[in-house]
């Protein structure tokens, strides 16, 4: 069966690891690196920087600016040019459908915001009247992200090949009235190639609620950052109704250097907080005889100890085209791979993704698993 690394060699992978080695410094360091670039973007005299690089920037021109949200809040700083004295159109996909966008100049002068199309439960375009030369912060801004209150959020990865379907599971996720929004692990596509990544994103149209993903090792087909391009981010986190939140590229079954430097910082920031961590590949595979999980076992090891020593609650994983719920060095764990592609067999589990309760700040839990097929 094929499922991402699961085809090769338990013997075979670490030569391969070390020809990729002398190939590059970290088979993952592109893909950090290019983390730095995301939200930022330039025309002439026309910039913009999204915060946190939380935000893909898919169109900038005077007067036009299009971005796909990576997370529920947004903090955007748009430098608007000599020939920016007009009415521009800020189009932003994958937000809250409740969420609002606001604009104030340097000098903390608001400026009026006009909801102008909602063609999607997800996507809005705004206009702002916003003077030439001028530095002005755009906020997109969730009602409800400061309450500390019980609430839920989905989790799903591995749609694949089967795109054709997904539609099935995106019905079921939009009759969850009470999911915020849902967490997206990785494999989205077959090959990472634009006429997928595109396809993934107009299949979302009909989501009443975001998608904030990361990326998996099928996403690495194409180029290493073309996701990037239409994603954003594969490294991020965010604070949300008393939860943080962070994301995690591990679709080479490794973590780059760069990327444990951040993650010490989000862990930091993250101990007295309920925190939820989620990536593709999981360090280590639950039953242990697939290898699907890190390549290397002491770097396993060390990403465990270092969730668990920041106080890490739970930890959701895709890339296992089925359903397991265990424990890592005493953090609750979930495998949630089915989103479609090819199936384990014989397991009794299907197509699914699981909704999370949280209660901050006491709980992250239960999960329940909900079933497509």
């Amino acid at each position: 069966m094929r499922r991402g690394f699961g085809t090769w060699s338990a013997r075979l992978w670490p030569a391969v690891m070390a020809g990729v080695a002398g190939a590059c410094l970290h088979v993952a360091e592109f893909r950090a690196e290019h983390d730095l670039t995301v939200g930022n973007a330039s025309t002439g005299d026309v910039s913009v920087a999204v915060a946190q690089g939380m935000a893909a920037v898919r169109g900038l021109s005077s007067g036009e600016l299009w971005l796909w949200a990576s997370a529920p809040e947004l903090s955007i700083q748009l430098s608007t040019g000599s020939s920016g004295g007009r009415r521009w159109s800020v189009r932003m996909e994958n937000q809250l459908s409740d969420a609002i966008l606001t604009a104030e100049t340097s000098t903390g002068e608001a400026l009026a915001v006009t909801l102008a199309e909602e063609p999607y439960a997800t996507e809005r375009r705004w206009e702002v009247d916003l003077p030439a030369s001028a530095e002005v912060t755009l906020r997109l801004v969730a009602p409800d992200a400061g309450e500390i209150t019980p609430w839920r959020f989905a989790a799903l990865a591995d749609v694949q090949e089967k795109i054709d379907t997904v539609q099935d599971i995106y019905a079921k996720i939009n009759e969850r009235t009470d999911v915020r929004f849902a967490l997206f692990s990785g494999d989205l596509t077959e090959q990472g190639t634009p006429e997928e990544l595109t396809r993934f994103q107009k299949e979302m149209k009909t989501l009443r609620l975001p998608f904030y993903s990361t990326l998996g090792n099928h996403e690495l087909g194409t180029r290493d950052e073309l996701y990037h391009e239409y994603f954003g981010r594969g490294n991020r986190s965010f604070v949300f109704r008393g939860v943080q939140f962070t994301l995690i590229d591990s679709a080479s079954a490794t973590l780059d250097p760069l990327v444990y430097e951040w993650l010490d910082g989000w862990l930091a920031e993250g101990r007295d907080r309920l925190h939820v961590v989620t990536m593709h590949v999981p360090p280590f595979d639950p039953i242990g005889e697939r290898n699907g999980a890190f390549a290397n076992r002491g770097e396993a090891g060390k990403l465990v100890n270092l969730l668990a020593s920041g106080n890490v609650d739970m930890t959701i994983y895709g890339h296992l085209h089925s359903f397991y719920a265990y424990q890592n060095a005493g953090i609750p764990a979930y495998i949630t791979g089915g989103g479609g592609s090819i199936e384990e067999r014989m397991d009794g589990i299907s197509r699914h993704f699981i909704v999370v309760d949280v209660d901050p700040p006491r709980s992250v839990g239960p999960v329940a698993i909900v079933r497509v097929d």
